[in-house]
């Protein structure tokens, strides 16, 4: 009987990968981890390690409008700012589940914790003393209306020919 036969596809000879078992053993265990996950979605993170959350973002005539979901957030917790044309989303979000019983004797303690952070450049110039903020049922609404234009006199301008 050829004991190679008995061997899964794509494993091949112990000693052609390497000379420690285990090694290979983790190897090929990171291998089924990252074909497990591939294509699954995960919670999006930004660069710094900042949870980015589901935005919709419109522009009209009147200004922007952006709803943003906030799942589990405390309206406390938001934190709404604009700084040189851009407008600074952040929300803390910290829960822990406690649950004890005597008769089992079993102890359970859940904590997670994540911050929320988006930046959005406006394409305009905010009239910031009228920004608006609700927030209902995990849902973020910010409105961000158009500054008035600054009366400027329109100047023509001659065209010549050469």
């Amino acid at each position: 009987m050829n004991i190679k036969s008995l061997i899964p596809f794509g494993f091949g000879s112990m000693t052609t990968r390497g000379t420690d078992p285990f090694t290979d053993l983790r190897r090929e265990m990171d291998r089924l981890f990252d074909d497990f996950t591939k294509g699954r979605a995960l919670p999006a993170t930004s660069g710094a390690g900042f949870l980015t959350p589901k935005v919709n973002v419109a522009e009209s005539d009147a200004g922007l409008e952006v709803t943003a979901e906030l799942p589990g957030i405390d309206q406390k917790d938001i934190d709404l700012d604009i700084t040189d044309g851009v407008l600074t989303l952040k929300a803390k979000h910290e829960t822990e589940k406690e649950e004890k019983d005597e008769a089992k004797t079993h102890h359970l303690v859940e904590r997670s914790f994540g911050t929320y952070l988006r930046r959005f450049p406006l394409p305009f110039a905010a009239a910031e003393d009228k920004i608006e903020a609700t927030f209902d049922k995990g849902v973020l609404k910010v409105v961000v209306p158009r500054a008035p234009e600054s009366a400027r006199p329109v100047k023509k301008i001659e065209v010549k020919g050469a």
